[in-house]
């Protein structure tokens, strides 16, 4: 994957392979904290961050310790491990800095540890064979699409608020409807450039 240039991923991973919308990873906090747009753009922001960031200490960590030693077997702990450690960071920043996005985030802040989008990001970061700059780049788009994708489905879900749905399709029902029409959408980009 060398050949592909690093915005060209970027944008991709926005787009074309949008982690939640073409892959479905990260369904779980997607669902449950879309009801609000001031929420979704906390825990979105939440999740690009910690993307960004634990895709470029995956990488080293992978190239410059794993490989030399022969010990690659170890890839899902280890990213585990990485991924852990920066949310724990990027939780304690937050509740210090802006308790009620902490209050609101609740239960899903610490949950972004097992979110399988980050974890999906570094494993098809070594698998796609991305250099660093790719990797980086790719775990950036890959939390700007994810953040487009929930502040989207806030915004529909606010505004159905005020409609008249029928009961057997009020709450998860009308959201995973509303994710499949967007993950529809999503898929007209793909002819634009593919990244697998």
């Amino acid at each position: 994957m060398e050949s592909l240039y690093p915005w060209v991923i970027f944008f991709a991973a926005i787009f074309t392979g949008n982690i939640l919308l073409t892959y479905f990873l990260g369904m779980c906090s997607f669902l449950s904290v879309s009801k609000q747009i001031k929420t979704a753009l906390g825990l979105g922001l939440a999740v690009t961050f910690v993307l960004t960031i634990t895709s470029a200490l995956n990488y080293v960590v992978y190239h410059r310790i794993l490989e030399p030693l022969g010990i690659v077997y170890l890839r899902y702990i280890v990213f585990i491990v990485v991924i852990a450690a920066t949310v724990q960071l990027l939780e304690m920043f937050i509740e210090r800095y802006s308790e009620p996005l902490y209050i609101n985030l609740g239960i899903f802040l610490p949950l972004i540890t097992v979110n399988c989008a980050i974890l999906g990001v570094s494993l098809f970061m070594v698998i796609r064979k991305y250099t660093f700059i790719q990797s980086v780049l790719f775990g950036a788009g890959s939390g700007l699409g994810w953040l487009l994708a929930i502040l989207a489905m806030a915004g529909i879900r606010e505004r159905l608020n005020e409609q008249k749905i029928p009961p057997a399709l009020r709450g998860p029902g009308i959201a995973l409807v509303i994710t499949g029409i967007m993950a529809m959408a999503f898929v007209g980009f793909s002819g634009i450039v593919q990244i697998q």
